[in-house]
């Protein structure tokens, strides 16, 4: 998973709207969206909530 991914799955976690995500991160709401599909698809997920548990059994965030 790259950085931006890392960041984009971070804030995922913290509940942050996507919107929220693309302003804090100085990204698109569509780069945020992409981002997101892409982590979903690389974690084997649905959704941001399975995405952030999947990610915390892979130890991928605290």
């Amino acid at each position: 998973m790259g950085n931006r991914e890392l960041e984009v799955l971070q804030y995922l976690a913290t509940g942050m709207s996507n919107q929220a995500i693309a302003d804090q991160l100085f990204l698109s709401l569509a780069a945020v969206k992409w981002h997101a599909r892409n982590i979903y698809g690389k974690l084997e997920v649905n959704n941001r909530t399975q995405a952030v548990a999947r990610a915390r059994e892979l130890r991928l965030l605290s």
